[in-house]
């Protein structure tokens, strides 16, 4: 059975950090491109980052500079850092594990940011 789960988020205020981390098990997480999205009430949910089994890494423009996304694959595990944390980062933020056609995804973990 595949898993994902999510931790690390938590209410934080504005220019503060977290760490998120998505664990991954029932799977070969090296050969799965790892994205995190975001998406917040009333909102699309959107592609935040993403980082290949090699480490080549993507981001939106909204969150260059701020975001830092990292995979440790011996540890079956993808990390975001988010930094410099603004009120419209608040957002259930989820990981998703995808190698045609497999396409996986966890539950999300709450990331709110006070003003």
């Amino acid at each position: 059975q595949v898993q994902l789960v999510e931790s690390g988020g938590g209410l934080v205020q504005a220019g503060g950090s977290l760490r998120l981390s998505c664990a991954a098990s029932g799977i070969i997480f090296t050969w799965y491109r790892v994205g995190w999205y975001r998406q917040a009430p009333g909102k699309q949910r959107e592609l935040v980052a993403s980082i290949t089994g090699g480490g080549t890494t993507n981001y939106a423009d909204s969150v260059k500079g701020r975001f830092t996304i990292s995979r440790d694959n011996a540890k079956n595990a993808v990390y975001l850092e988010i930094n410099s944390l603004k009120p419209e980062d608040t957002a259930v933020y989820s990981c998703n594990a995808y190698w045609a056609p497999r396409d996986y995804w966890g539950q999300g973990t709450q990331v709110t940011v006070s003003s």
